[in-house]
Parts: C-alpha cells; structure tokens; sequence
C-alpha cells in the first residue's frame, strides 16, 4: 500500500514500514534504541519486529503491563527512570510497539523526557492503527478519568502492519472496529455503508477499511491539529462513551469495558440525542443502532449508574466555560460540534438503550 503523507510525518505500510524505520535509523543515528513494549507484543510481536531491524546500534527492551489500568503517571514514572538508568539521552529513539494504551503512553513518555525524544508508533491492534497511533494525541489517564494529562506530538513515523492482528482476540478486533464505524458516521456515509455486511469481510476487505480509516483521520487531523474545530468530531460518542467506560472501570462489581465497547454504547446514545436536537432521521438512527448491536454485546446499564456516568461528564475534554459539549449528527455523515444535551435527554438516551435488547 502507499504511504500516506501527513502534514507532520507519513504512515507507512508493512515492508515498506521496515526499510523506512531502518533508513531513519541510519540517517539519524540515535544514541540507544529503546523498544517499549507490555507482556503480549513482548511475548507475540516483538521477536518478529527484531528481525525486520537492520542495525548495530545498542537496543533495550522496556516492558510496561499492559490494560487500561496501567495507562499511568506511576507507569511513566517507572518508564522514565528505566530510560535514565539505561543511559537513555536526547539523541535516543523510542519505539512504541503496542496497541493504543501503549502508544498513547509511550508517545508521552517520549515527549517529556529529556524534554521531548524522537518516538516511532507501531500499532499491534485495530484500535491503535485507525485511530490511538495517528494523530499526534499522546498521554494517561488521571486514576479512571480517561486521557486527562498529555501533550500532542507526533511521532516520525507510523508503520502498520496487519500480520499483528493475527495475535488479537475477537474482542480487541472489535473494540478497534468502533472507532472505523465512528470515522464513516462523522464523515462518510458511503465509508460507513461497507459495513453493513461484516459478515461477507475478508482480510482484504479489512485491509483497504484500515486504509481509508486512517486516510479519513488523517484528513481531519491536517485540518485542525490542535482540536479548535473540526477535530472534534473525532469525539463522537466519546462524551458518554468516555464516562460509561471510566465507570464501570472504577466500579468494583462491574466488567470493565475495552475502549471500542464503550465508544459503541456512547454512539448509539448520540445517535438516539441526535435524533432530538439535530434531525438525524429515525431510519439512519435505527440503522446504526442495529447495527451496532449486531457487533456488541448488550450492556446492562442500571438506573442507579446514570447519575455516576452523567456526574463524570464534567471530565470531557471538549467541556469549556463549565459548559458539556457533544458532538451530534445531522446525517451520516454530517456533524454538528458543541451541542449542549439536558440531563433528562441523556436520562432518556440510556433508558432506550436499555430497552434495545
């Protein structure tokens, strides 16, 4: 596949991906390689990456536990102070061989330490190459509240490759299916149509979905890097999806949910506001919302967690002035940014939601 071109760095595709990586390592000349990787892409991605690198030069290996519990101050704490005493200096490199947990994390640890270290993003899940590894977004998670603290900043490179996929449960491939959905419903209707049919995707139809995933991403990334407009619509289904997963990860008799399961919830939940304040039509609501379900177990959402999940909206990161902000639908397709919802719209979006079985 063709490398995509952003404004800031390229995303490269399998073997092209490699001899680029080993190129910039030739012209730059870093000090150390450090490869951050958590105990599954150590156990099932790292061996066959080494063997794609073409170098001489010192490199360390630096393990993180993986989940979203770890998505830390105190694990970057442990990643810095594992940089310092490997020798680790302003001339070093760091690769990020992971999925999005692991990019999002080690791209901030890159960008503070020392005050800022080249970092290179290697994604190993569908969530991490459509979406966590572009775009810049690096940072941890505040105890549950998702993504409070970091900086943008992009790497020099993104390669994907989908042979890691191989290595994935069915319940990461569809956590990262959610925000793919969520590129065609903010952007493109015809994007989003090609799901309709999951169940006749193969591995090449899969392919050339993460492709036009990333190019739609990218497209609103060059646009507004900094998230002052269109970036927002990014969001969508984040506000409530954002809340309901810091919830039940916090809540001691709940599952906790992977980041694409709550995302689809928060999505059919802004579809149903959409269709109160922005005119979606009851026929496109109804079509995301089937098909959604028709991917995503049903969650049980009692009435006593509403209150919790709305008193954690306050944490949003598009909020302003003491103000909640979603991002809605006009169409598939169409976005409407800031738009304010009432409680009782929300109260009434989860009691449709729990009636959707």
């Amino acid at each position: 596949m063709t490398s995509i071109e952003t404004k800031t760095n390229k995303i490269h595709f399998s073997v092209s991906g490699y001899k680029s990586i080993n190129n910039y390592i030739t012209e730059s000349n870093p000090s150390i390689i450090f490869i951050l990787v958590d105990e599954n892409t150590h156990n099932y991605c790292l061996s066959p990456f080494m063997a794609t690198l073409e170098t001489d030069k010192q490199i360390e290996v630096v393990e993180i536990e993986s989940g979203e519990v770890n998505k830390t101050i105190d694990t970057c704490v442990g990643v810095w102070n594992a940089l310092s005493e490997l020798g680790a200096d302003r001339k070093s490199l760091i690769i990020n061989l992971g999925g999005g947990v692991l990019t999002d994390l080690g791209g901030f640890v890159a960008s503070t330490f020392k005050r800022g270290i080249p970092f290179i993003n290697i994604p190993t899940t569908l969530l991490s190459m459509v979406d966590a590894s572009i775009g810049g977004k690096t940072g941890v998670d505040l105890g549950t509240l998702k993504n409070q603290i970091g900086v943008i900043n992009t790497p020099q490179m993104v390669i994907i490759d989908t042979a890691y996929l191989s290595t994935l449960p069915q319940n990461e491939m569809r956590s990262g299916l959610a925000e793919m959905l969520k590129h065609g419903l903010i952007q493109d209707r015809d994007y989003w149509n090609k799901f309709k049919e999951l169940s006749r995707l193969d591995l090449n139809n899969l392919d050339a979905l993460i492709y036009d995933s990333i190019l739609i991403k990218k497209h609103v990334v060059d646009i507004d890097p900094n998230e002052n407009g269109l970036r927002k619509t990014l969001n969508y289904g984040h506000t409530l999806g954002h809340a309901i997963e810091s919830y039940f990860l916090s809540h001691p008799e709940k599952n906790s949910l992977l980041h694409g399961e709550a995302i689809a919830i928060g999505m059919i939940l802004a579809s149903y506001i959409s269709t109160k304040l922005t005119n979606l039509s009851e026929a496109d609501f109804n079509e995301i919302k089937d098909l959604i379900l028709d991917v995503y177990d049903h969650v049980v959402i009692e009435p006593e967690d509403f209150e919790p999940i709305i008193d954690l909206l306050k944490y949003d990161k598009k909020n302003a002035h003491g103000n909640i902000y979603f991002v809605l639908l006009e169409d598939i397709g169409k976005t409407k940014i800031d738009c304010t919802v009432s409680n009782d719209l929300i109260i009434e979006a989860l009691n449709m939601y729990n009636l959707s079985l």
